[in-house]
């Protein structure tokens, strides 16, 4: 399997730089204020950001208004939307030639149809475990309801990922899945990110055979 690497809910300066060193193919940027992991106000992301690292900005029922603005402000690649935006936001965000993932809160009764009004105006569906918060609950669900989905739109995986369950991934092999999500998993406290543990995520990867990989195709070691 060759996967790409998302890391989610990046905040200090130091850190990501230092994660950005691992090379991964996503950073992402919550912008939701109700989140440990919220960059607040007036945030501007280093001016020494790589150009491989595609930015991820995250929000939960924002206006379009804003969310339009947090692009132009950060330059943002990417809206990952994590609440009840309509098919008719994503249109619009898509229209303007902006990069929009949707995520769904996946539990045990999850319905995949409500996925397919947004197949033709979304990138990529996010797929993260249903809990408390509206994305880094630290809680993986179960991979095998994947199967019930119809792969049309490819997916990010996230929920808990980490060394010690990396391995399950292999699991999905055939699936349109396209990255790994990482957030709550590999932190040391909100919005920091353990080099030690991505370290080990990488590697673990890479010893069942899942490759994961930046843009410039070089394989993270």
């Amino acid at each position: 399997m060759e996967l790409k690497l998302k890391v989610c809910g990046m905040r200090d300066e130091a850190n990501i730089q230092a994660v950005a060193a691992l090379q991964p193919h996503y950073m992402g940027f919550i912008l939701y204020g109700k989140s440990p992991r919220y960059i607040g106000e007036n945030y501007s992301i280093p001016g020494s950001f790589p150009d491989t690292i595609k930015k991820v900005g995250v929000f939960v029922n924002e206006s379009e208004e804003n969310m339009t603005e947090a692009v132009r402000i950060l330059k943002l690649d990417y809206l990952q939307l994590h609440g009840h935006e309509s098919v008719d936001v994503c249109r619009s965000l898509k229209q303007k030639g902006i990069g929009v993932i949707k995520a769904f809160s996946i539990g045990e009764d999850f319905d995949f149809a409500v996925t397919q009004p947004y197949k033709e105006v979304v990138d990529f569906f996010l797929f993260d475990t249903k809990g408390k918060y509206y994305g880094g609950n630290a809680q993986v669900f179960d991979w095998s309801i994947l199967h019930k989905y119809n792969q049309q739109v490819p997916f990010f995986l996230s929920g808990g990922i980490a060394a010690e369950n990396v391995s399950a991934v292999k699991a999905l092999a055939g699936m349109n899945i396209h990255a790994l999500d990482v957030n709550s998993g590999v932190e040391d406290a909100p919005a920091v990110k353990s080099i030690t543990k991505l370290q080990a995520l990488i590697a673990a990867s890479n010893a069942e055979g899942i490759k994961l990989t930046s843009d410039n195709k070089k394989t993270i070691v």
